[in-house]
């Protein structure tokens, strides 16, 4: 892969930087494993916006992502690589021995006609799917499961890794591309590799249209809204608000904690160093 910018024909295609995909799949996705993706637009049951920012947007349809991988011992073939607009990774279209066939999250050297494993006995190779437990140490992986049998929950957005460290009885602790150590029980599944796509972060939409088209709506900042509207609101010429950054219902921001115990606090040994 690699990045393009568009030639200036018009003022929105002058910005545009974006990732070339030569070996994505141009037909049509695998009709079986697609499934309506009705749109919610940040509304609850009571029709309430409660995530801003959310609405309109192309239509799409949900792939059906295989996150569990508990087929084992059953050799499949990648078919495809295709390109899925409900996440930043891509998506492999894999073909098992007995027919069955799913979507999987594609891995970085992932190619068509690869073929993969998966169980406690597959080969350390690119895309195979193992038990952390049988992971030599210092691998790089992805798509780990944070709860047996749950399905993959860490690293799952393009170019996403993370790296086995150690291995205990009962728990194996992961560094995390944020600079997190996590323990997760060792009969936890990952996928051995890297996510695919890892220059996603670097593309550039070019113009306001191109996020209405995937759903996301503008953000406007509260110091330039009027004082019925917002705290920061008001004041004559540019102002920075005279206050410690609030919502727009008054409550503090900017890393103010709000929550006294996480779930997931008893599986972080350490965090990111400043």
């Amino acid at each position: 892969m690699s990045l393009y910018k568009l030639r200036p024909t018009s003022p929105g295609a002058r910005f545009v930087i974006r990732v070339k995909n030569t070996d994505l799949n141009k037909d049509k996705p695998h009709k079986p494993l697609l499934s309506l993706l009705h749109k919610q637009a940040g509304r609850n049951n009571y029709g309430r916006i409660t995530v801003r920012h959310q609405g309109g947007g192309n239509k799409r349809f949900y792939r059906e992502i295989d996150f569990i991988r508990t087929v084992d011992n059953c050799k499949a073939v990648v078919e495809t690589i295709e390109y899925d607009p409900n996440r930043s990774a891509r998506i492999a279209r894999i073909c098992y021995a007995n027919g069955k066939r799913s979507y999987i999250i594609a891995t970085e050297q992932m190619k068509k006609g690869v073929s993969i494993l998966n169980g406690p006995s597959a080969p350390i190779s690119d895309g195979n799917c193992l038990p952390l437990s049988s992971i030599p140490l210092g691998t790089q992986i992805c798509c780990v499961e944070m709860k047996f049998g749950k399905g993959a929950q860490i690293a799952r957005s393009a170019g996403s890794v993370a790296q086995l460290l150690s291995r205990d009885d009962q728990y194996v602790t992961i560094k995390l591309k944020s600079g997190f150590v996590i323990k997760i029980n060792s009969n936890c599944r990952a996928v051995i590799g890297t996510v695919s796509n890892f220059e996603h972060n670097l593309r550039k939409l070019g113009k306001a249209g191109a996020s209405r088209w995937r759903g996301i709506r503008p953000t406007v900042r509260g110091v330039v809204m009027n004082p019925v509207d917002h705290p920061h609101g008001g004041g004559e010429g540019k102002t920075s608000g005279g206050r410690h950054p609030v919502t727009p219902w008054g409550k503090k921001t900017k890393g103010l904690k709000t929550r006294k115990v996480k779930r997931t606090n008893s599986t972080i040994v350490s965090r990111k160093v400043k």
